[in-house]
């Protein structure tokens, strides 16, 4: 199963390495990256496989800790949602 990891909030150092760390420590691996800083503002989209070792929602309560501890807003979606909500 695949999912999307989406990461906002304010640009500070050690964002990408908690969150990558956080990823690891499920047994998560990360397929696909892409991040960004614009205006101070970071984002980062993941495509992320779950090799079915955590559910999705298992993920973002996981994920919701480390986004407070590093001051970032992180939203967990199955890939087919996300894919489903931006097709036109």
């Amino acid at each position: 199963m695949k999912a999307i990891v989406s990461v906002i909030g304010k640009d500070k150092s050690g964002i990408i390495a908690k969150v990558s760390s956080a990823l690891a420590n499920k047994g998560v691996n990360i397929e696909d990256i892409s991040q960004t800083i614009v205006q101070g503002n970071f984002t980062m989209i993941m495509v992320c496989d779950l090799a079915d070792k955590i559910s999705i929602s298992e993920l973002s309560d996981a994920l919701d800790k480390t986004g407070k501890d590093a001051g970032v807003k992180i939203y967990v979606q199955h890939e087919d949602i996300f894919n489903a909500m931006h097709t036109l």
